[in-house]
Order: C-alpha cells, then sequence, then structure tokens
C-alpha cells in the first residue's frame, strides 16, 4: 500500500519549491520583459502559461512515481523528485540565444515588435531542441550512472548548491537583514535542532509569513530598506485575468527553420542540452543517496517531455529535475509538495497572479528555505559517499566555485558599464586579461576552469576517486574521456562575455587542455602498470 499523498511535510516542501520556481517566474517576466522587450501579452498569454504546463506535467508525474515506489516497497517515507525551470537554461537562452538573435532582428531593419517575436521563436526551438537531447539521453543514463562513482556526481551538485544557491541567497539574507534573518533563524532551529513549533504549522510556513510581515512592517520604518512597497500592488492587480496555454506549433515551426537557430545550435543548445541530461542524472543519484531510488530511463524522458511541451504551448525554457531532493526530503515532504507546485503555477499562469504574488510576498520572505536545501546537498557529498572520497569531492566544488566566480565578474563589470552608460565596457575590459593580471586576477584561468563545469567536475572527482581506491585504469579513463571532451571544447575552451560563458565546440578547439589531460592519462596507466609489477616483484621475492 501507497504512502498518504499529503503529509504535514508536504507544505514546507511546497513553501520552498515554489519559492524556487517563483523565482523563476519573476526571472522570465524581468529578463524577457527588459531585456529582450517582450509585451505584457505575449509574457502573460503565451510563456508564463506554457511553462506552467511543463512544471504541471512534471510535477504529477513525479509524484505519482514517488507513490508507485512506495507502493512497491512498502516504505511511507518516499520523496518525489523535484522540478521546475532549469535556472543556467534560463540566462542561456535569453543572454546566448534570444538577445543575440534580437540584436540581429534589428540590425536587419526588423521594429522591435517583430525583432522579439523572432527572438521569442527561436527561443522556442531552442527549448524544443533542448527536450529533444533530454529524450535522447534517456536511453544511456543507466549506463552513465554505473560506470561513474557517487562522490562524482554528488561532487557537481555540490559545487552548485554552495556557489550558485547557498551563498547567493546567504548574500541576499544579509543584504535585507530585517526581513530575512528571523525567517533564517526559524528555519534552522526548525530543521538543525527539531523543533515544532506552536499551532503545528510547519517551519517553512512561519518563516514565509514571519518575512511577510517584517517586509511590510519594515515600510511603517523611516529609512529601513524594504523588498515590498503599497504603492507597487494596485499595478501588479491590473494584470490579472485568464490566461489559458495554447499550441504555437506554427512559431515553434518558424524557429526551428530559422537560420539564426542553426548558428547557436552548436556553441549554446548542444552543450545546455547535455548540461541539463547529467543535471538530472546527477539529482537521480543524489535522490538514491537519500534513500530513494527512481528508474532512470522514464525520469529522464518525463523529463525531456516536459520540456517539449513548454515549446510547444510558449515557453523558451527547459525544465529540469532540481537539485535538492535530499532537503526535501529532510522537511519531510512526500508526494504531495510536488502535486500542491504543479496546481499552484497552473493557478498562477492561468489567472495572471505572478506580479500580484511579488508584490505581496517578498522573495526575501522564503529564500531561506532555498538556502536551506543548499546546506543540505552540501553536506550529503561528503555524508553520502565514502568516508575516502571526500577529497575527491572536495576537488570536485573547485570548478563550479570557478563558475560562480565568473558569474560575479561578469555582473560587476556590466553594472559598472551602465553607471559609465557604455554597454560595451565589459566586453572591452574582458578583451583584455593582462589588465587582470596586473590586479592579481588570471582571468583566462578562470575562465578555463569554469568553462564546461558540470563536466569538468564528474571527471576530476571521479578520476579522483578511483585514484584513492588504486583503481589506476578507472582513473585514466575518465581523463580520456576529459580529453575527448576539452579537444572538441566542451570544457575550458571558450571565453567568457559580458553576457557569459561563450563555447567555442569544434574540431581542435582546446588542444593544450587535451594534452594535458592525456599526459594524465598516460601516466594514472603507466602508475598502474607499475604497481602491478611492484606487487607481483614483491610477491615472487616472496617465494
Amino acid at each position: 500500500m501507497a504512502q498518504k499523498l499529503f503529509v504535514a511535510g508536504d507544505l514546507d516542501g511546497f513553501f520552498g519549491l515554489a519559492v524556487d520556481n517563483l523565482i523563476q517566474f519573476l526571472l522570465i517576466l524581468s529578463l524577457c520583459g527588459g531585456v529582450l522587450g517582450f509585451d505584457t501579452s505575449l509574457l502573460l498569454g503565451r510563456v508564463l502559461p506554457g511553462a506552467a504546463l511543463s512544471i504541471v506535467v512534471g510535477n504529477l508525474f513525479y509524484a505519482f512515481q514517488a507513490q508507485q515506489l512506495s507502493g512497491q516497497t512498502g516504505r511511507d517515507d518516499v520523496t518525489a523528485l523535484p522540478y521546475g525551470i532549469n535556472t543556467v537554461s534560463l540566462f542561456a537562452y535569453v543572454f546566448l540565444v534570444m538577445l543575440p538573435a534580437k540584436l540581429a532582428a534589428l540590425s536587419s531593419g526588423a521594429n522591435p515588435h517583430d525583432a522579439a517575436l523572432v527572438a521569442w521563436r527561436i527561443g522556442l526551438a531552442a527549448c524544443f531542441l533542448c527536450g529533444a537531447i533530454e529524450l535522447g539521453g534517456a536511453g544511456v543514463g543507466d549506463w552513465v550512472r554505473r560506470s561513474t562513482p557517487r562522490a562524482a556526481l554528488l561532487s557537481t551538485l555540490a559545487g552548485i548548491a554552495i556557489s550558485f544557491i547557498a551563498i547567493d541567497f546567504a548574500v541576499r539574507s544579509f543584504e535585507m537583514p530585517l526581513v530575512a534573518l528571523l525567517p533564517l533563524g526559524v528555519i534552522l532551529t526548525t530543521y538543525f535542532a527539531g523543533v515544532s513549533l506552536p499551532l503545528r504549522i510547519p517551519g517553512g510556513a512561519w518563516a514565509v509569513l514571519l518575512g511577510t510581515a517584517l517586509a511590510w512592517g519594515t515600510t511603517l520604518v523611516p529609512g529601513a530598506r524594504t523588498p515590498v512597497s503599497a504603492a507597487a500592488i494596485a499595478p501588479a492587480f491590473k494584470t490579472l485575468g485568464f490566461y489559458f496555454p495554447v499550441p504555437v506549433l506554427s512559431d515553434l515551426f518558424a524557429g526551428l527553420t530559422h537560420p539564426l537557430t542553426r548558428q547557436f545550435l552548436v556553441p549554446v543548445i548542444i552543450p545546455m542540452g547535455l548540461f541539463n541530461v547529467l543535471g538530472s542524472l546527477q539529482n537521480l543519484e543524489s535522490a538514491e543517496a537519500a534513500g530513494d531510488r527512481f528508474p532512470t530511463a522514464p525520469s529522464l524522458t518525463v523529463n525531456g517531455l516536459g520540456s517539449v511541451v513548454a515549446a510547444a504551448f510558449g515557453s523558451c525554457f527547459p525544465t529540469t529535475i532540481y537539485i535538492g531532493h535530499p532537503g526535501w526530503k529532510a522537511l519531510g515532504a512526500r508526494g504531495g509538495y510536488s502535486v500542491l507546485n504543479g496546481v499552484f503555477f497552473c493557478v498562477v499562469a492561468l489567472l495572471g497572479l505572478s506580479h500580484a504574488i511579488a508584490a505581496i510576498i517578498p522573495i526575501e520572505a522564503g529564500m531561506a528555505i532555498v538556502l536551506w536545501i543548499g546546506i543540505v546537498i552540501t553536506a550529503q557529498a561528503f555524508q553520502a559517499c565514502k568516508p575516502a572520497h571526500a577529497p575527491a569531492v572536495a576537488l570536485g566544488l573547485f570548478p563550479a566555485i570557478a563558475g560562480w566566480g565568473v558569474l560575479i565578474l561578469t555582473q560587476t563589470l556590466g553594472a559598472a558599464g551602465n553607471v559609465l552608460h557604455d554597454f560595451a565596457f565589459a566586453d572591452r575590459v574582458l578583451a583584455q586579461p593582462d589588465a587582470f593580471l596586473g590586479a592579481g586576477l588570471h582571468l583566462s584561468g578562470l575562465t578555463a576552469l569554469s568553462q564546461g563545469f558540470m563536466l569538468s567536475c564528474l571527471i576530476w572527482a571521479g578520476a579522483s576517486a578511483h585514484l584513492i581506491d588504486r583503481n589506476f585504469g578507472a582513473a585514466a579513463r575518465f581523463m580520456l574521456v576529459g580529453a575527448a571532451l576539452a579537444f572538441f571544447g566542451f570544457i575550458h575552451a571558450g571565453q567568457i562575455s559580458a553576457a557569459g560563458a561563450v563555447y567555442r565546440i569544434g574540431w581542435a578547439s582546446g588542444p593544450s587542455w587535451a594534452t594535458g589531460y592525456l599526459l594524465c592519462a598516460i601516466f594514472f596507466a603507466l602508475t598502474g602498470a607499475w604497481v602491478r609489477y611492484a606487487g607481483a616483484r614483491a610477491l615472487g621475492g616472496g617465494h
């Protein structure tokens, strides 16, 4: 018999997952409206309903999958895989696909409205193709999981969690201390100390309620920083209406056949599709380490179908199995939190509530839950692996931290350009690595370590885990894979721009890194041969 679909912990899990997904919705509104020039009718009438539909598809399936596993095993503690819009793809598709497409259309004489339409259609194509790659990955996912040490899969997630999730939300918490620190204290008390709060209200709900109350309370304090404003409520509610998702197949076909789409296929779309497959595999391994083993093929298939559905109904943004399963499990969530999340975002999109919710409930009130998720994922990478593999996990953190460093650098230069009213400032500065070297920052090394960080983390953590186990042949094979990836530019090659990483994928794109990996592979193989020879010689001497 399957577990109960809804338990008390599902409310906490829902708050955390909903806050995370709501952040993606707010980013879409901000970036698509402010950067790409999408009008309100396109955003509320096509993009967000398509995104919500894709979220519903995945959330309902993964909730069903959790109930199915519970029924098969007789356990009542199975947690559904978290699922939502892929944050990395969101930024990549806005700045590396749709913005260049819009600028190209403008330079060809299109008016701003038509240029935004071109960008949207090419974004639909990118999302669809990413989903197709994810579907293809379902066929090889099990083999990848069997061939890769757990330390390598979990280390990548820990790197992302500590850099792109935990640090970011910690910074934002201390930016708004009057609003965000108490919710953080509530979350830590509830989940570190295991304290049940009054009225049987989950800690996540208390955090959001208290954070929201503090946010509105600070509006009464002269000079206090607050993330909410009474003046923003009326305009936010003007967007309310009924926005039913409708197929946009003709627009999707126009994007797939547009000449610009082929230009973005190799440098952006294929790498993002591969990274999404890899990230999903890592999250499945994370779930298994927490006690919930879900089958790989159907999990990846529905993940890919979610992106295909998104593109078919107007969203440019792929969906993914989310990082954070151990965190949701620690909250006591089961399958109900996934259902609640899907229903919530369906209602939000259908009624155009995104602006209104953001105006009333600030992100700062609930982001402590997401910070907690980042903490748990980082801890799990060390706790769920063999203790001897801890150094391999630690080494695997470096590429993701470098990726975060690149993000901070580009954001800083972008802010400087805005102040100077010089929007080419960041690219001009980035084109002068010697200037950074003179200031003590090795920009070329930072760039190389950050490019394709999910893959390079996997390579180095996996090889290190095998070296710790004295499995030199397997470590050499990981280095050979790294050599191939570097040679074709999937890792290390390329550059950074004001918009982020720009890959240089093609024949002999990264020969120097490929040679370095090859030399390591040869050394590991020779070391293995020497160890076997020395062992055989010692054994022979004993006779």
